[in-house]
């Protein structure tokens, strides 16, 4: 198998905040870090309670409640969110995103004036002064990457005698989305100052943790009040008079709400309701009133609720008061024919900062190459038109629709107090797939709603769907622990937002990550439940039933199922240390299989390399591909159909049907970027070349590219027979000759070393669905690879047996059976 290795010099994604030492951070980063929103998020009470200070579009402002107009505090070179006022009404404390880290600093109010109160270099959140006025208490990064507790002393402006409030301490429960290390997080003062109230995951597997309360001094000894999963989203805040924890939490529901708890640990109830996220409280010094942020409508917003009382209001924002008169910008967009079209759309001015409509969802990459820019690349989807605020000067739009045309780029000059209008043609210079036939693109993985900032509804997947130029997306309806935030659309498949050229239509996501992961399309009849195994200290702890007992009720229910965001890193199944309990394999070999992500949330080298062994031994695997896109997270790995797949439909018309049965046939290419088109002796991806006898079979590959890559290979049972390229190109057709000696299969793959922007992903790549080959009637063998998959079947065997948490002895027998018979198989290609 040949698997590239990175040369040097080429440009590299890293993670946004690389301080932050926990796995999966499209969790924490999401769920907990604050986001660039152009509507309201985090937000603080005045000491009077006349006015509340929140962060917007990346800036402080305040407003007052019986007012809908908003003024700005800061504006600098940074991203400022959080902020805390103090009790005396002087200072205002925030967390300021930049120089690649999360530092405190401080506003005068008297001033206006800003300045640095915290400089450490690493991820310092959720600053909150003690009822006096005289310490500061803080979340950090600071030792060891992990999420803590600090305080200091705060005195005339300063921050002095910063200490560790809380301590380092490594779990030995077995937590799979969590880190290891207990973290504490979200940190209330008492009202008299002596205790602080906190969040930690301490003694627990799953999510953030429980409610914990502690003496306000270093190393005092904490303890539990109250649990209760909130996935990153309590942040307590304390009633005046110290009696009552008001916090938000999905308890029972798929959606956070506010509810309100004894600030000593007790029973809760709620006191806002809704299929919404109703979050970040802060209640009124008066105690009258509690402040909160609400996507009701989908983006951010403010909201108060009266205690006692209930009515909610909205505090709208029908004014912004800029410390500088900003210029406006007016976008026109439209295809080529003048109407009006959909697209991604990138403003930044002279500083690098990103601005977009007030209306808008903004979107961050959660990687960036440091040489490339200051910030990660920001963007938000559009239809039409869009029209935003600006500083005045210059600014560079970016456009960009699909893979099918170039990123469009315009240096614009805007005065202050004046619109300047641009005219973009979204597809002006776009090309087609350069294959024959009628192609459609498609993501086969994408969630909805998943714990986002944002509410998502089909209407607004459907406009990511057409500004990133996609016909079909797969909303893949999932658990987020014991949420399902898209059950309201359990078994409606095609969604009647849909439209002719852009399909919406819901299936499932089978979310066991003791077996992997199986994306579950066309499925009729409602979602497989519970929807995952091998939870420890669940109900659902047993590894019954497997993922070809999942794919035995799909199937009956007439679903494609495949193998979503398969590997990271190439299985090594002879090492016997390492523990494997990935079912692919296994599953490939009872016939489970319709599918496979090869460009997905995984690396997609390795994962071919994986797919290369099991079409050595005859299976017929399709690409796909996949983005497990979280389509309502202001912070994500790339949009909807950053990851997708082409596939080839026999005549224009659009349906669910037509573009599954593609899928299933292997008519497709699965890619990132580059587009290709492929036939090898007149065959087509999924086709098979039939020969008499060894010969030589004429092919034709071509490329086109939104990047230049460095590498198209055509790929004969796993290895590389042809490359094409001999220095970087982004188009090209290419034609020859390949000996075709014996069984097996051929495909092209295009890709580059590493990142590329404006693709949003570890590297380009694309990879068409094998052409097959048959000469003289003969079978393809490979002993190697089926060694290796029956080395693979011993591990999982071994670790399978060597779980403790059945139900019953005969699921354990009816799962040993199933690696049993596959590792037969496998073992009779040996």
């Amino acid at each position: 198998m040949l698997l590239g290795a990175a040369l040097p010099g080429l440009a590299q994604r890293q993670a946004v905040l690389r301080q932050i030492d926990l796995p999966h951070p499209y969790y924490f980063r999401e769920m907990y870090l604050p986001q660039l929103t152009s509507g309201p998020s985090s937000l603080a009470w005045s000491p009077d309670s006349r006015e509340l200070v929140y962060s917007m579009a990346g800036s402080l402002w305040r407003q007052e409640i019986r007012s809908g107009i908003a003024r700005q505090l800061s504006e600098s070179v940074s991203y400022d969110y959080q902020p805390d006022w103090s009790a005396d009404g002087r200072w205002i404390v925030y967390s300021s995103y930049r120089h690649d880290a999360l530092e405190l600093w401080l506003l005068d109010t008297t001033s206006g004036q800003s300045q640095p109160l915290l400089q450490n270099g690493a991820v310092n959140l959720e600053p909150r002064f003690s009822p006096d006025g005289r310490r500061l208490l803080f979340v950090s990064s600071l030792l060891n990457g992990h999420f803590h507790i600090f305080v200091g002393d705060f005195s005339a402006g300063k921050l002095t005698n910063v200490q560790r409030l809380t301590g380092e301490h490594k779990s030995d429960l077995p937590r799979y989305y969590y880190s290891a290390v207990d973290h504490e997080i979200s940190p209330v003062w008492s009202r008299d100052g002596r205790e602080i109230l906190f969040i930690s995951n301490r003694n627990h597997i799953y999510g953030t943790g429980g409610f914990w309360r502690m003496p306000a001094e270093p190393g005092a000894q904490a303890s539990e009040i109250h649990y209760e999963e909130t996935n990153w989203r309590a942040r307590p805040d304390l009633s005046p008079d110290g009696s009552r924890l008001v916090y938000g939490s999905y308890v029972g529901r798929s959606w956070h709400n506010l509810w309100v708890l004894p600030a000593h640990g007790g029973d809760a109830f709620a006191i806002t309701f809704g299929d919404w996220d109703q979050v970040n409280p802060r209640w009124s010094p008066d105690g009258q009133r509690i402040a909160f942020i609400t996507n009701r409508d989908g983006n951010t917003a403010l909201a108060i609720v009266a205690i006692p009382g209930g009515a909610i209001q909205r505090l709208t924002v029908t004014e912004r008061r800029y410390l500088h008169e900003p210029g406006h910008l007016h976008i026109l967009l439209s295809d080529a024919q003048g109407q009006p079209a959909a697209a991604r759309l990138s403003v930044i001015d002279s500083a690098g900062l990103f601005h977009a409509p007030q209306d808008a969802w903004i979107h961050a990459d959660d990687g960036f190459d440091r040489k490339e820019r200051a910030f990660e690349a920001h963007y938000f989807h559009a239809l039409g038109e869009a029209t935003l605020d600006v500083p005045a000067g210059g600014v560079q739009l970016e456009v960009m629709r699909g893979f099918e045309g170039p990123l469009q780029r315009r240096a614009i000059q805007v005065s202050a107090g004046q619109t300047a209008e641009v005219h973009v043609t979204a597809d002006e210079g776009a090309w087609g797939v350069p294959a024959p036939g009628h192609w459609i693109s498609a993501d086969v993985h994408v969630h909805m709603n998943y714990g986002g900032v944002y509410r998502n509804t089909p209407t607004h997947l459907l406009l990511q769907a057409q500004a990133e130029n996609l016909n079909v997306v797969e909303s893949l309806i999932v658990n987020k622990e014991q949420r399902f935030p898209d059950i309201a659309f359990n078994g409606l498949q095609l969604d009647p937002a849909s439209r002719a050229d852009t399909l919406i239509v819901h299936g499932q996501e089978y979310h066991t990550s003791y077996w992997g992961h199986l994306g579950l399309l066309r499925l009729s009849g409602g979602i497989i439940l519970p929807g995952y195994v091998g939870y420890p200290n669940t109900a659902a702890s047993s590894l019954f039933p497997s993922n070809a007992d999942v794919a035995d009720i799909a199937h009956g229910r007439g679903a494609l199922v495949g193998y979503v965001h398969p590997f990271d890193d190439p299985p090594h199944p002879f090492d016997s240390g390492e523990k494997l309990t990935d079912e692919l394999p296994v599953d490939v070999a009872l016939g489970k299989v319709d599918y496979m992500e090869i460009v997905g949330f995984s690396d997609h080298r390795a994962t071919a390399d994986v797919w290369y062994r099991l079409l050595n031994l005859g299976w017929r695997i399709p690409a796909a591909g996949g983005t497990d896109a979280m389509a309502n997270f202001a912070s994500l790995r790339g949009p909807v159909g950053m990851n997708r797949v082409y596939a080839q439909l026999p005549d224009r018309h659009l349906s669910q049907d037509s573009f599954v049965e593609a899928l299933r046939h292997g008519h497709t290419f699965a890619t990132n970027g580059p587009l290709l088109g492929f036939t090898l002796g007149g065959m087509q991806p999924g086709e098979a070349v039939h020969l008499q006898r060894a010969q030589h079979a004429h092919f034709v590959a071509r490329l086109r590219s939104i990047v230049p890559l460095e590498h198209l290979d055509l790929v004969c049972n796993g290895r590389v027979v042809r490359s094409l390229l001999h220095s970087p190109a982004a188009r090209g057709d290419y034609t020859g000759e390949v000996t075709l000696g014996q069984s097996g299969w051929c495909l092209l793959r295009a890709w580059s070393e590493g990142a590329r922007y404006p693709i949003l992903d570890k590297y380009p790549y694309a990879t068409t669905s094998p052409v097959y080959v048959q000469v003289d009637g003969s079978l393809l063998r490979s002993p190697g690879d089926a060694a290796y998959f029956v080395a693979w079947i011993d591990r999982v065997t071994e670790a399978t047996t060597a779980y403790p948490d059945w139900n019953n002895a005969t699921e354990k027998a009816h799962v040993l059976a199933q690696l049993a018979a596959a590792r037969a198989i496998y073992s009779k290609m040996r």
